[in-house]
């Protein structure tokens, strides 16, 4: 049910609440609603809200409602568009580029040249043609560089369940927009954590998917040596999985490929899963973990034996490795050296400190004095922690961890030039083994510490079990449904 307004049809439902992707792309394709009007109430709600979180830091809202007419077109000469038609949506300013449109990726040496993107991602694409209406750019990091968007180029990104607090990143400003309840569903991407991390932060369901299971293409074949890979965040666990449906596709030239589902992931996350193996670490051989996100995951290990799963405490053996980070940053540095490059060759000039921010300067200069030799020894350490990683999931289904080893912190925290990447080694605890495993990880939103901030909890499968997490999260979406569950800070009413 939607409620009328004087302006047409408005996407809030009678208690103040929101419909998801799915159910907006149904009003659409029923004809309750026209792409232009979803797209009208969109830009009202960010209008209301982003002026306190600052999500939202370029809007492209005269090229969306060009789009909007377009479906609402096709749809007036029967034709169905894609299967989120309609649907409001955003693009984090990081890697998903449109040709011709602003690309800043959190520098602000890009944002006063007026950067524009040169070609347009493969992603940018499979977005359009799952009919999403992209009406703004969201706030990262600089680069995407760490977790809490805080970039001086465009400022924090507040979150909307306590705007003293950080996002998370460096998809913080895609969380704050669907967390505020601008839109429902915003492209994110994850290097370390950086779609995990902002929906734990803000209350949200945040699928990083399985190596190769999203093209980088055309510019690169894949992210920060197989590291990085893009999706988006969600209130719903069937919106993640309709927009992983909709971009999961080999492109050519891709240099590798995730093993293709059985069926659709949309399909996976409405049934219910057979009983799993599960593996809880509550705590971290790294560091000390807050009492709420171990207990986060002591619940959800309770919920998981009411469900009919086998639950005990176990933890791979090498998952908190004292090498691990050493070998993560050598590439993680190295990648970004050969990142500059490209935007000095993009600007026309050589980028110095002036140019960037202190911790980026510094980790450029760790990679300029990485060897070749030196680089491919982190990696092949990679790939070998890696494979005895896996030897755990032959026995066990899913491990389930705190995201972060602290609820979200203020802002301010980890910027601090003196305490800052001792507060971000503190917080990151849990999350970039599996970007370097390469398997799929989920932050599912259950918890709530005090002062009302969310604390997300870690499921992780072996690779290409995309479609065992998402039937996993529907299932606890069904036991704990957390959509009525909205931020002091929202955008779905008024």
């Amino acid at each position: 049910m939607v409620e009328m307004s004087s302006t047409g049809t408005s996407v809030s439902t009678p208690d103040g609440n929101l419909p998801d992707g799915v159910a907006t792309a149904e009003l659409f394709a029923s004809g309750e609603a026209s792409a232009v009007e979803l797209l009208a109430e969109a830009i009202s709600r960010a209008d209301r809200v982003n002026p306190e979180i600052n999500a939202i830091i370029g809007r492209l809202d005269d090229s969306a409602r060009r789009t909007a007419e377009q479906l609402d077109a096709a749809r007036s000469a029967g034709e169905t568009g894609g299967s989120l038609a309609g649907v409001p949506f955003l693009t984090k300013d990081l890697t998903c580029t449109t040709q011709g449109q602003p690309y800043h990726a959190g520098n602000a040496a890009l944002k006063q040249a007026g950067h524009a993107a040169s070609s347009t991602a493969h992603l940018a694409t499979m977005f359009a043609e799952l009919g999403l209406v992209n009406f703004g750019r969201t706030n990262t990091p600089e680069f995407g560089l760490t977790i809490t968007t805080e970039p001086l180029a465009y400022g924090p990104a507040a979150n909307p369940w306590s705007t003293g607090h950080s996002t998370g990143g460096s998809s913080g400003g895609a969380a704050a927009a669907v967390a505020a309840g601008i839109v429902p569903i915003a492209h994110a991407n994850d290097g370390g954590g950086s779609i995990r991390v902002p929906a734990a932060n803000c209350g949200l369901f945040g699928l990083k998917p399985n190596r190769g299971r999203v093209s980088l293409g055309p510019d690169s074949g894949d992210g920060w040596a197989g590291f990085s890979v893009d999706s988006v965040v969600s209130r719903s666990v069937r919106d993640s999985a309709r927009v992983l449906d909709g971009i999961s596709r080999p492109w050519p030239g891709d240099p590798y490929w995730a093993a293709p589902p059985s069926g659709t992931f949309e399909a996976a996350a409405g049934r219910e899963p057979q009983a799993l193996r599960v593996g809880l670490c509550p705590h971290s051989d790294w560091g000390p973990v807050d009492a709420e996100c171990s207990q986060a995951v002591e619940e959800v290990g309770r919920l998981l034996e009411s469900l009919g799963h086998h639950v005990s405490y176990s933890v791979p053996a090498e998952l908190f490795h004292p090498e691990f980070f050493e070998h993560f940053r050598t590439i993680v540095s190295v990648q970004n050296v050969v990142m500059l490059g490209g935007l000095e060759e993009a600007l026309g000039r050589h980028m110095s400190r002036a140019d960037m921010e202190g911790d980026t300067w510094a980790l450029m200069n760790i990679g300029r004095e990485v060897s070749g030799a030196q680089y491919v020894s982190a990696l092949e350490w990679c790939h070998a922690w890696t494979r005895r990683l896996a030897a755990w999931w032959a026995d066990h289904d899913v491990l389930v961890s705190p995201i972060m080893a602290e609820p979200p912190p203020r802002l301010g925290e980890l910027r601090n030039p003196e305490t800052g990447r001792g507060r971000l080694s503190d917080l990151l605890q849990f999350t970039p083994q599996f970007n370097v495993t390469g398997q799929p990880a989920m932050s599912v939103p259950l918890h709530w510490a005090a002062g009302d901030l969310p604390v997300g909890v870690q499921f992780v499968s072996a690779h290409a079990g995309e479609e065992m997490l998402l039937s996993l999260a529907g299932q606890l979406e069904r036991a704990a449904p957390w959509a009525g569950r909205v931020p002091g800070l929202w955008a779905g009413s008024g």
